[in-house]
Order: C-alpha cells, then structure tokens, then sequence
C-alpha cells in the first residue's frame, strides 16, 4: 500500500520489486535487498514483506545461533540465497545476524517503547486517548497540532492521536485540514468518553467562585449543569482544559474554576468541586492515530478507511455517482462531510513540496472496508473516474470498543504495530 495519494493514477497497481526478473524452472534465484532501487520507504517495506513471505513459503527455517540456513530447496527446484554465509574456502565466516522485517519497522513494536505526540499538556484528553492507544507510550505534549503532524514527520515522535470528532461538537475541522497539508496516514482510531470535572485550588467553595475557564467546547458541553449549579459566574474561554488548571495551579487563583479532568486535578494539586459535570452522558470523541508510513490492510477484522475527494468542475452529480459506487457494492460510509477550499495546499507524495489545488469543496469521507477487499478496490477505482483529486488518508483497524461514559476500560491497540474532546 505504498501509494496513498491518488491524482488519476490506476488504483490497485500491484507492486513489483525492482530489477524483478522471472527466471526459467529449475534456475538457481538470488535475491538481495542491497541495490534494490524503489520508489519510496514504503513501496520498499512492501517489497521486503512480499520477499519475507516467499522465504516462508519456499524455506524450511533451520535455526544456527539465531542465522537462517544456508539454503534451501524450493518445490520448484529453486534455490533463495538470501545472505552468503560461507566463505571462498567453504568455511563459515563470522558475520553480523542479517536485518528481519521487524528491525526496518518504522517504529518499535510495542506501545511501552513509541514516542506519542498528542496536542496539549499533560492531564489532556489527548493524553488519556495517547495512552488508550498506545498503552505505556512516552506521550509527548505538543502546544499546537501542527506541531503534532511535524513532530512525526521529523521523527522527533513515533506517532501522534489527535481528535477529529466528537459526538456533541462535531468535527475537528483544523485537523482534518491539517492532513491534507502533511504526508502522515491514519493507521487506526480510538474512541474515548469524556468525563469533565469542576476543578479549583484546595479549600475553594463553590461560593467562591467567580468565574470558570476552559476550552470553549467544554464550556458548551457543560453549561447546562452549571447554571443548574446556581453559580453566578463568568464563562472565559481557554486554549484547552488542562492548560487552563494549570494556569490557575500556578497564579494561585482562588475566584476561578476549571472545567477540565480528574488527571489535570492530580497533576496541579487542585480538587474536584463537582464530578461528571458534562451535559450528556454520551460525550464522546473520536481520536486517529497517525504515522509516517501506513499499514498493511486485512481482512481478519473489520478495518474503515478514510478517504478526500474534490473535483475542479462544478456540478452536483458528481457526489451521487461517488456515493452510488458505495452503495452498489453494499459498502458502508460512516461519515461524509464537505469543507469548502478554493486554495489548498495539498503534500505532494512525489516531492518534497506542496502542490496548490483549487476546488470549491473538498470532501472527507470514511467507510467500512479494507482496501484488500476487491470491492473496496472497485469502488475507488470508479470513484477517480468521478473526480479530480482523490487520497486515501488511511486503511486501519475500527475500534470495536463498547463506549459507555466515564468508561476507563482498556482497548487492544488498533495499530498492528503494538497495534477529546475538542475541549481537549
């Protein structure tokens, strides 16, 4: 799944190693990954998985001190030297255990070794969805969610959660925006309650209070239990919820609540005047989970995948004969939803720029389905006859995770690699 982002290009072009030469049955084949000239990291991932799997398949793994074999013959008669291991004379020479696939992963395999950049400080939402993910990470708090995409792109992160919608405020349009402008790809999601608490400094009383801070979205998920509250104060709005505990952590404010976590209460030394103080019970939000090179799609569990579009003309009929390719192959679109553009600018997966595209709209859609499965592969394909401009921003694993609120149950990563609120 090497190419991702689709302007007229065929969709579904198999892959083929470089220097790919069939040789006649019976001939001796030597493969090595040394000088094998591909287009990007991930088209060469994808290679080094396809030749893994002819190892297994044609191979009978003989184990000496951690090497694989010499050779092997293969039913054919071939024979897949993959590393020389002896030396001019015959004799076994010392040399270093070669590279497995799992040492060219772009990232460790489990959750307690990945760097995750989240937006925000710690006590965010971000940080419990980061965790949720990726159970034991090293959450790396990021002021802004650019810096989160950069973070990744950079390597200073492994990944990066962030939120893309909610149940009660709807989408996170900055970062559905924001992945259009970057090169990362969605390699799962995570779904996580959102329990708010009225936070203030030790010994505060309600009465006290004169005015409550926090994210504008948390203000609105919690105003109706607050004014049912009978407090008489002031509603400010803040950069995020846990940032605004801090800040009255630090200045000592003792007239000013903080509509924020029960985590952001611990880290800041402040109480929980009042617990689960959100309007609706049923506040959830929807986090994806980004990385540099995407995953693999299956079959083996329900996978969604996540898709842009746009056209460059005007008329309305090409959104039906996108959503009639769905619908004909009986695929399932969870969301769909169109931001205007008329000046974007869109990563250019073959340089290292940025293409400009003018639209009038732009739209995101997620369905149902693995890009493996043919008849996702069909309907994309019939959908770049509809449009200009289309991108898979990712094929990923659904989180299947039962959502009750408050909920603090642990969920099985989305990411095969070990696998907020807007309020965050």
């Amino acid at each position: 799944m090497a190419a991702v982002s689709l302007v007229k290009a065929p969709i579904g072009q198999g892959l083929r190693p470089a220097g790919h030469n069939p040789r006649k049955r019976g001939a001796v084949v030597r493969s090595s990954l040394q000088g094998a000239a591909v287009g990007s990291r991930a088209e060469w991932l994808t290679n080094c998985a396809v030749l893994s799997s002819k190892v297994a398949a044609l191979v009978s793994h003989s184990t000496t001190n951690g090497h694989v074999a010499a050779a092997a013959a293969a039913p054919n008669g071939a024979t897949l030297d993959l590393v020389p291991v002896n030396g001019a004379n015959g004799g076994a020479r010392n040399l270093p255990a070669p590279l497995r696939i799992a040492d060219l992963s772009p990232a460790p395999m489990h959750g307690s070794e990945l760097r995750v950049a989240y937006q925000g400080v710690p006590g965010a939402y971000s940080e419990k969805a980061a965790g949720k993910a990726y159970q034991g990470c090293d959450a790396i708090p990021c002021d802004q969610f650019d810096v989160a995409f950069q973070a990744v792109e950079n390597w200073v992160a492994d990944r990066a959660v962030l939120p893309v919608e909610n149940s009660l405020g709807g989408s996170i349009h900055r970062n559905y925006d924001l992945l259009l402008r970057h090169r990362l790809h969605i390699v799962g999601e995570v779904q996580l309650p959102v329990h708010h608490c009225l936070l203030a400094l030790p010994g505060v009383r309600k009465e006290d209070i004169t005015r409550i801070i926090s994210h504008p979205q948390a203000l609105a998920q919690c105003e109706h239990t607050i004014t049912r509250m009978g407090l008489n104060v002031v509603r400010e709005a803040f950069d995020d919820t846990a940032r605004a505990a801090e800040y009255i952590a630090t200045n000592g404010l003792r007239d000013t609540a903080a509509v924020a976590s029960s985590r952001a209460a611990e880290l800041y030394g402040m109480e929980v005047l009042a617990d689960g103080i959100q309007d609706d019970c049923g506040n959830v939000t929807r986090f994806v989970m980004l990385a540099r090179e995407p995953i693999v799609p299956r079959m083996d569990r329900p996978f969604k995948t996540s898709i842009v579009f746009a056209h460059d003309k005007e008329g309305t009929s090409m959104l039906f004969k996108v959503l009639s390719a769905f619908a004909f192959r009986d695929i399932n679109l969870t969301k769909i939803e169109s931001r205007p553009h008329r000046h974007i600018r869109l990563a250019d997966d073959a340089s290292s720029g940025t293409a400009a595209k003018t639209f009038e709209y732009v739209f995101y859609a997620d369905f149902q389905g693995s890009l493996a499965d043919p008849r996702v592969q069909n309907a994309l394909a019939e959908v770049q006859e509809f449009t200009s401009f289309l991108r898979v921003l990712g094929s990923y694993p659904m989180d299947m995770t039962p959502m009750t609120a408050g909920s603090s149950s642990t969920i099985t990563s989305s990411d095969p690699s070990p696998a907020p609120s807007p309020g965050r």
